[in-house]
């Protein structure tokens, strides 16, 4: 549904918020906070079909960004080739800025223009419109909700649906268009491209998806492509298409266009095929009463890991994603539920640009050669995996309901925090069985490099504050910890793992976590809340070093520019 494991700037202005316009040294300091990184994928395995399909895919991403930048707003065409044409020092930087944020408003910054209020006669909004340009420029909410409310129930849920705009007409009123009208030109290059590509590809699920994907670009109807989606089993991963529907902060409804061109990463994807196969042997292990164990854990939801070749659109706009989770369609989401696609190469790189210099801030020097990629990667994947885990049915008072339901605003935060800490109980809990010896090894060594990589993992998630329910959950986790003893503060801002005390605080945190997801206890969420969502002196002093480390990574794509030259 949601992009996720995204470092948290998205929600909290950067405290280098920009005043526009911006100098050229305040633009090379904003950009100076995405760390430049090559994303390369291996394409050894390709067919020569594949090879042929994979560069029509990269090409049909291209006219993605075109779609993305009319999106986001009117005037982001005329002003980006306007800035094109500025050579200078300042707007070559002005250009490279635009280009990061797909606009002329700062993401991390609150979305605030770093641009002047008027270029080559294009007026720029001091901030991004909240009707992006999927509305009429100008339009009140409530000059809109007045006619939405006003349609016949067809009408208005086609004025409310993903895939259309609503525009001014002729006579002054306002009117549902089409996305496949809207963007005309657009769809039928993007459907040609994709027509080629499946004609190329020897793949019988890439091709039957890209066949409709090709035909929903024309007729406006994405299920059965979606579904096909769903089914995709292909070295040539491709996500292309209106989904997310951030950039509409007017109502949400609105899908912006996105494209990730990947290849699958078959090595861990079957990483996760094998924590699958131990799920109800981790559900009848975990701490937590055996009363409120589930005797039947469901299959786990479809999940791949690629390795990304080419990012557009919205899937390559300020914070990178990390991996996402799709359609958002609830017609789709009620039959088959929504499939997790991790990005691994854009979480290595993420790696090393935030969490490895972290780590040199936050850890002594003898700990700091246990911070593993591996260890980082495989509790990711355990992460998404045991959100199956745990209660997901409770009574409360002999009437059934579910923890959401019970834990009311309180629950995105205990569940992501449960997941953490379920996760890591199911991975000390499979190598102490021997089980990840392929995986993550066994033995001291191994864990070691999962708890001190989980520790400065920790600062990496608090790096941007407590706005997001992901942070607010590793606070609680961080505090308790450290108060039962697995985390030891040195108190100049470093902090070591102790592992006598570790596992037996990680199992009662899960106990916490999973007893009150279990009884629906509303009370004692809050509690937790209050007591562990805060950012402790010892902690801040560290965060306050964290200054100079990136907040993310702008990506170039070597492999796709070598992929089209063939």
């Amino acid at each position: 549904m949601n992009k996720i494991l995204i470092p948290m700037v998205l929600a909290a202005a950067s405290a280098a918020a920009v005043a526009a316009p911006a100098t050229v040294a305040e633009l090379n300091k904003m950009t100076q906070r995405f760390a430049p990184v090559e994303l390369k994928a291996d394409t050894s395995g390709l067919s020569a079909g594949d090879r042929k399909a994979i560069a029509k895919l990269i090409e049909a991403a291209k006219i993605v960004d075109t779609l993305q930048l009319r999106q986001r707003w009117e005037g982001n065409e005329a002003l980006w080739a306007a800035l094109q044409k500025d050579t200078s020092p300042l707007g070559k930087a002005r250009a490279e800025y635009f280009w990061l944020n797909k606009g002329p408003w700062s993401i991390i910054d609150g979305n605030q223009s770093f641009l002047p209020a008027d270029i080559a006669g294009i007026k720029i909004p001091a901030k991004k419109p909240e009707g992006a340009n999927f509305y009429p420029s100008g339009a009140s909410k409530e000059a809109l909700e007045k006619w939405m409310n006003g349609l016949a129930a067809k009408d208005k849920q086609d004025a409310q649906w993903f895939f259309t705009t609503i525009r001014s007409g002729a006579d002054g009123k306002f009117k549902t268009v089409k996305y496949s009208e809207e963007y005309k030109p657009e769809m039928q290059k993007l459907s040609a491209l994709l027509k080629e590509a499946a004609a190329a590809t020897d793949n019988a699920s890439l091709k039957k998806f890209l066949n409709l994907r090709a035909d929903a670009f024309l007729s406006n109807d994405y299920l059965a492509s979606d579904f096909a989606w769903m089914d995709l089993d292909s070295l040539v991963d491709v996500t292309i298409g209106p989904y997310e529907t951030y950039n509409d902060e007017l109502f949400g409804y609105k899908a912006a266009f996105e494209a990730y061109v990947s290849i699958r990463d078959e090595k861990e994807t079957k990483k996760l095929d094998f924590f699958a196969k131990h799920m109800q042997e981790l559900e009848d292990n975990l701490p937590l009463d055996k009363q409120y164990r589930n005797p039947k854990v469901g299959a786990v939801a479809p999940m791949v890991v690629v390795n990304e070749v080419y990012g557009a659109g919205d899937g390559n706009m300020g914070v990178q994603t990390a991996a996402y989770n799709l359609p958002n369609d609830e017609r789709i989401i009620s039959q088959r539920g929504s499939k997790r696609v991790m990005l691994k190469n854009v979480q290595e790189e993420k790696f090393k640009a935030t969490l490895t210099p972290i780590s040199k801030i936050v850890l002594r020097a003898q700990d700091q050669k246990d911070v593993d990629f591996n260890s980082f990667f495989t509790h990711i994947l355990a992460h998404e995996i045991t959100h199956g885990l745990g209660p997901h049915i409770t009574k409360v008072k002999g009437v059934a309901s579910t923890p959401r339901q019970d834990l009311k605003e309180t629950y995105s935060t205990i569940e992501e925090a449960k997941a953490d800490v379920t996760g890591l109980y199911a991975l000390m809990y499979m190598m102490e069985k021997g089980q990840l010896k392929d995986t993550l090894g066994q033995g001291a060594e191994a864990e070691r490099k999962l708890h001190t990589t989980f520790l400065a993992s920790a600062f990496r998630t608090l790096h941007f504050g407590l706005t997001d329910s992901h942070a607010r959950g590793m606070a609680i986790q961080m505090n308790y910890l450290l108060d039962k003893g697995g985390f030891v503060s040195h108190g100049d801002g470093t902090f070591s793992v102790d592992f006598k005390k570790i596992k037996q605080a990680v199992m009662d945190l899960d106990r916490e976590f999973l007893t009150i997801e279990a009884t629906g206890d509303y009370a004692a969420a809050k509690a937790m809340m209050a007591k562990y969502v805060v950012i402790r002196p010892d902690v801040q002093k560290a965060l306050d070093k964290m200054k100079s480390v990136p907040n993310d990574i702008r990506p170039s794509f070597p492999t796709a520019k070598a992929l089209l030259a063939k």
